[in-house]
């Protein structure tokens, strides 16, 4: 079983946050870490429903993943901000302590070791469309997990230079 070590560190050092810190916003625009965490996770769901998905499909897709897509499967995210479109823009949830966005990355932890065994046992030509990505197989899919936390890995310690030195301290 995979450790999904970057998860359980982004999982271990929520404990670090004062319930201040895990709110605190430092423009009306920018999201609290609280938001980022429920982001990760809402999206990590996402992404294993289409995992899930795709191993009940049976029809084969034999269209790929964009350009874009296969330098991010090779190299990882780009350090680049990205803007979603508005429709999927809405502000994430900015509310939960920090027990409930524990048990919650403890649910996707679940999942991924769940279908860690299984995912490579699905059709890789069994896929479902990411809007920006193209189409995406089973273990693309619960691969972009992990990627996608690494992803925000800029965002987590810009946020939490933003509420130290502001004076959001514990």
């Amino acid at each position: 079983m995979r450790e999904h070590r970057l998860i359980n560190t982004y999982k271990n050092e929520l404990q670090n946050y004062s319930l201040e810190q895990l709110r605190y916003k430092s423009e009306e625009e920018v999201w609290s870490i609280g938001q980022m965490y429920d982001h990760l996770i809402l999206v990590s769901h996402s992404y294993l429903d289409n995992m899930e998905t795709c191993s009940t499909l049976n029809e084969v897709q034999h269209l790929g993943k964009t350009e874009f897509a296969e330098k991010l499967f090779k190299f990882g995210f780009p350090p680049v901000k990205f803007k979603l479109p508005d429709e999927l823009n809405t502000p994430p949830n900015n509310s939960d302590s920090k027990d409930v966005l524990t048990s919650r990355i403890d649910q996707v932890i679940l999942r991924l070791n769940q279908w860690e065994s299984k995912v490579d046992d699905i059709n890789p030509n069994y896929k479902i469309e990411h809007i920006s990505f193209g189409w995406l197989n089973a273990r693309e899919w619960y691969d972009l997990v992990e990627l996608h936390f690494h992803h925000h890995l800029r965002q987590k310690e810009e946020l939490e230079q933003s509420f130290l030195s502001d004076g959001c301290v514990n």
